[in-house]
């Protein structure tokens, strides 16, 4: 039942830790397949999806099929589309022609009979069913939920982030490419029931057994794990967001009973589109709407569909140790945070995973800043480095659909560190509303992203982003205390580690910029205090006295 998720609601950090065994693992040939850029993915470019599938909820399966629309990159005959088991493809069409394929674990490999032109724009349609793996801790372990209500109404949710879409569908599941054009996503269920999925509802089909077929258009770009179908004894409600591109729809689904209790908690989600439309740019998926969808767990960043299964509540469900934490919904301010990084800005690789997480989470103390004020934001986001490991780099390892380390809590507290270097509120949020102009609906490398930065920051970072994604050590300013001077240099890092770092002697601003050689700072009278500005993400050591 719905409640036995709540019983996990003490352990927010599993945000941070939910990926991290996967460090530990001896990778196999299967990780490759899924993690890297094949041959057989690499020649054809994604252009449309067409799904169509029936959910049998009495036998916790599916059947059903998709069309997968591409373009021609390079000639080739051989496909790689992805599906775990226990789902099986059962025949693959092109043309009308019966096309054979292997599967090889997690990948089937297509043999095209007719020729592949360069630059032509060919489709597959993929049969497939079965019964996809049933999560048992939805999100951190993905699969499907077969839940009841307290109606006693089936309530159906899936979330597939860390294990992928081809969990559930069959796919080109690597994050690298996205669909040109969008896709559509037909979805059977009992008559009784809504099924709810991304982008917009476009038509109903009543059909002759005692079933709906709900259809919904996505007409932007999507991720494979944003692709979410949920069904339920759901009832609707809307309104519209006056944003920076117009009036956007805001639609809602939740059950029934909960009607007036998220008429009420949900004007948080418009409350979140204006903060973050303020800092990161246009809400990315105006054509397609925004949702927020009621789910049996607590919620996920499903693209124009947010999933949100928080009680309700403040803070996660109704707890929070972060200052300011208890003034707004976790699950609406971080899942629609993911509607610019992970939805609109969307990583390449899973090794890059701070890209999605790390300015998610500092989108929450954005949130605070703008509507309760710096001070707050900045205490909250000052408060999460107490969840920081520090033991393995934020960067996982590349091609192995692996993530790394800490990529929420000093993600933010990297970003939050650079706020401060840029030194101008202003300028910092042109820079984060830049990389969702820059990157609008694309897959990036964190590289991509780093260059960004630096070059409107004016300021050469790679030794800073070397330091804090590719090395596990928090650098320390070392500093020393002498007679009308102060010394001061950066250990525990890079052998080229530098980066400016405001101080206070005496009380009064300074900006110094240490190495990893001793330099010092002339003064004209004795040094009655030095204190190094909190904000900025280090460990300090006094070494005046040995």
């Amino acid at each position: 039942m719905i409640k036995s998720f709540k019983k996990t609601a003490i352990l927010l950090f599993l945000f941070l830790t939910v990926f991290a065994f996967s460090q530990e693992k001896q990778f196999t040939h299967q990780d490759s397949i899924r993690g890297s850029i094949t041959s057989e993915r690499i020649w054809w470019d994604l252009k449309h999806y067409d799904l169509d599938i029936a959910i049998d909820i009495e036998n916790k399966s599916l059947n059903g099929s998709n069309i997968i629309t591409y373009e021609v990159l390079e000639s080739n005959f051989i496909m790689q589309i992805d599906l775990q088991p226990p789902l099986e493809i059962t025949s693959v069409t092109q043309n009308g022609k019966s096309l054979s394929y292997i599967r090889n674990g997690n990948a089937f490999y297509i043999t095209l009979s007719d020729k592949q032109n360069i630059g032509d724009e060919n489709s597959i349609k993929v049969f497939y069913e079965g019964a996809p793996k049933i999560s048992k801790r939805p999100p951190w372990d993905d699969g499907f939920v077969w839940e009841k209500d307290e109606n006693g109404n089936d309530f159906v949710s899936q979330a597939s982030q860390g294990g992928g879409a081809s969990i559930w569908w069959p796919c080109k599941d690597h994050m690298y490419d996205e669909p040109d054009n969008g896709m559509t996503i037909s979805a059977t269920c009992p008559s009784n029931l809504t099924a709810v999925a991304n982008g917009r509802l476009v038509n109903t089909v009543e059909n002759d057994n005692n079933t709906k077929t709900f259809v919904w258009k996505v007409i932007n770009p999507i991720n494979n794990y944003g692709v979410n179908i949920n069904i339920g004894d759901y009832t609707h409600f809307s309104e519209k967001f006056d944003g920076e591109k117009g009036e956007l729809d805001c639609n809602y689904y939740v059950l029934s009973y909960n009607l007036e209790k998220a008429k009420e908690h949900f004007k948080q989600a418009s409350m979140t589109l204006e903060a973050f439309e303020h800092w990161f740019g246009p809400y990315p998926f105006y054509e397609d709407s925004y949702k927020l969808v009621e789910v049996s767990y607590p919620g996920m960043e499903h693209q124009s569909s947010v999933t949100y299964g928080n009680g309700y509540k403040n803070g996660f469900y109704g707890r929070s140790r972060s200052p300011g934490g208890m003034k707004f919904d976790y699950i609406i301010i971080h899942e629609t945070g993911h509607e610019w990084f992970a939805n609109n800005i969307t990583y390449k690789d899973m090794a890059d995973m701070w890209v999605h997480e790390g300015f998610t989470c500092y989108s929450e103390n954005l949130y605070l800043d703008y509507h309760f004020g710096k001070e707050l934001g900045t205490k909250y986001v000052l408060s999460q480095r107490s969840g920081i490991g520090n033991k393995k780099p934020m960067i996982g390892p590349y091609d192995v659909n692996t993530p790394g380390s800490d990529v929420y809590m000093k993600g933010a507290a990297l970003l939050h560190t650079l706020r401060q270097i840029a030194n101008n509120d202003e300028k910092w949020r042109s820079i984060l509303r830049g990389l969702n102009e820059k990157f609008y609906h694309k897959t990036v490398t964190t590289k991509q992203i780093e260059e960004f930065i630096g070059d409107k920051m004016g300021v050469d970072l790679k030794p800073f982003f070397n330091q804090y994604l590719r090395d596990f050590r928090i650098p320390t300013l070392e500093y020393v205390i002498g007679d009308k001077k102060v010394s001061f240099r950066w250990t525990n890092c890079n052998s080229d580690f530098t980066m400016p770092i405001k101080v206070f002697i005496n009380g009064k601003e300074s900006w110094i910029t240490p190495k990893t050689k001793y330099s010092k700072l002339d003064l004209e009278e004795d040094i009655s205090s030095f204190k190094i500005d909190s904000n900025f993400y280090i460990a300090v050591f006094n070494n005046t006295y040995k």
